[in-house]
């Protein structure tokens, strides 16, 4: 949605803005763009929810009155917003992310705007859901993937590129986009990369041997020229490899070896971060690894190694299937 389209206008079909509250929209998306370095794809979240959010305020009291208007709401109003939301459609989680939006704009105002304050806004409760669990490979399927996937491709230097890209998620736990972002520069990795990541934030990821040894044999046979600024993985004319190929790499090895289709790229790296922590990885250490900005965002693994261990501890453990336990003795 372009700020062209936040125009205050009542007719069906556009969005009820206040002149005002357009513009101080605008100001506060550009602001966490230049100083937040947030990506394309959060800017253009943002402006969605906050402006859905604002058009309701609008047309919820009969006219888009500003600042006036949204410091007059109280949490009848508000429940009224999630409750619309949620009848068009939109998943608790999705929900929450729009609340937290409009939360952060309404703060940015309220620090802005002297007389402006948000109290009603900030102390809004959204819907709870559950966040779903990584679905990672078990260790004998992620070596299989890197062991078959490219298989199918006429190139040599082609299923070279597809086991290096692969290495990397597993072995360093990339995310696909950063991979992909890697320029011949990178070709020869040596011990450790320095990825650029969600938000601009950088960190240092240790290289295993295995990945840096794919990534320089794709390097080896690839037939375009690596310089330092272009794109180090290439598709077949030359180009950026675009992650759809990638995607696809994948779609064909989850045919072959039987795989669920949770086996998709972004499974390689949850692969990598669940793996970590079954053999005692720490969990800030694995954080750190993965990039994520709140350890509650690592912390999902756990549930995944716990889970893990129950099924384990359901299948071996001979008092599992028990239908009674007796109470414990007084032994020391």
């Amino acid at each position: 949605m372009s700020d062209a389209g936040l125009a205050a206008k009542g007719a069906a079909g556009r969005l009820a803005i206040s002149p005002g509250l357009r513009d101080a929209l605008s100001i506060w998306l550009s602001g966490l763009s230049a100083m937040r370095d947030a990506s394309p794809h959060t800017i253009t979240a943002y402006r969605h929810d906050v402006a859905g959010f604002l058009d309701f305020v609008a047309r919820h009291q009969g006219g888009a009155g500003g600042l006036t208007q949204l410091a007059a709401l109280n949490q009848s109003d508000m429940r009224a917003f999630l409750a619309r939301a949620r009848a068009e459609g939109r998943s608790a989680r999705s929900v929450a992310r729009a609340l937290s939006a409009v939360k952060s704009f309404a703060r940015w105002l309220a620090e802005r705007e002297p007389g402006f304050t948000a109290d009603t806004i900030l102390s809004a409760r959204g819907p709870r859901h559950v966040r779903p669990l990584p679905r990672p490979l078990d260790e004998d399927a992620a070596q299989a993937v890197l062991d078959d996937i490219g298989a199918g491709r006429a190139e040599e230097w082609q299923r070279a590129r597809d086991v290096a890209v692969a290495t990397l998620l597993y072995g360093c736990g990339l995310r696909l986009s950063e991979a992909l972002a890697l320029t011949g520069r990178e070709r020869d990795t040596g011990q450790a990369l320095r990825i650029r990541g969600k938000g601009g934030k950088e960190r240092l990821v240790p290289v295993i041997p295995a990945a840096a040894q794919a990534v320089r044999d794709y390097a080896r046979l690839v037939p375009f020229t690596l310089s330092p600024d272009a794109p180090l993985f290439r598709g077949a004319r030359g180009g950026a490899l675009n992650p759809r190929q990638v995607r696809a790499a994948m779609a064909e090895v989850r045919a072959r070896l039987g795989l669920p289709a949770s086996a998709t790229p972004h499974a390689l790296r949850h692969s990598f971060a669940t793996h970590l922590l079954s053999a005692g990885g720490d969990l800030r250490a694995i954080q750190e690894l993965l990039g994520h900005a709140s350890l509650s965002t690592t912390q999902l693994y756990t549930g995944v190694d716990t889970g893990r261990l129950m099924q384990a501890y359901r299948a071996a453990h001979p008092r599992a299937h028990a239908t009674q336990v007796k109470p414990p003795g007084n032994a020391d």
